[in-house]
């Protein structure tokens, strides 16, 4: 499953409940060597082409802020852990959230390809597919940035994703 040629039909995510909270787990085989996504995924300038403006100490226990390009998003978080090249995760919240979600990006490199699976917790149930659909442009984002073009038009990438992501969460099982 090499990622770095978009499928209009393929579906990077599963998702899920645990604890009235939804998940959403993402995972694709990017075309470069693990450093190279650890670089995408850490480095304050590397994130500014492709996923948005980072600021903050970004060592575990260090806090950031963020403001996503294509969602809008605005908010503050912690690095949780980060170990070099292969886990980062982060906790995040909205000014208005009485909870933090949390994500959690695991890198395994196969060959000269690396495999990233992303879980995030936490996630309102109401909102579940559109999470999902957002995530998924999110890492496609990633690997067009690491394949060297542009970021998606988001919002007709979103429109072409949520149906499916709508799909998936329909046919969660109920808690």
């Amino acid at each position: 499953m090499a990622s770095n040629s978009r499928q209009e039909d393929r579906i990077l995510g599963n998702l899920d409940s645990a604890d009235g909270m939804g998940l959403v787990r993402m995972q694709d085989l990017l075309n470069t060597d693990i450093e190279d996504v650890w670089s995408a995924i850490t480095d304050p300038s590397r994130l500014g082409s492709w996923y948005g403006e980072i600021s903050g100490d970004l060592r575990a226990g260090g806090e950031y802020q963020a403001r996503v390009f294509f969602s809008g998003w605005e908010g503050s978080g912690r690095v949780e852990t980060c170990e070099r090249p292969r886990r980062l995760v982060v906790t995040g919240a909205e000014p208005d959230q009485d909870h933090e979600d949390v994500t959690d990006i695991t890198l395994t490199s196969e060959g000269d390809q690396t495999m990233l699976v992303l879980e995030q917790r936490g996630l309102p149930l109401a909102y579940l597919a559109a999470f999902g659909a957002g995530m998924q442009v999110h890492i496609e984002d990633l690997a067009a940035h690491l394949a060297g073009k542009e970021r998606c038009d988001g919002v007709a990438r979103m429109d072409e994703l949520l149906p499916a992501y709508e799909a998936l969460a329909g046919n969660m099982d109920e808690p």
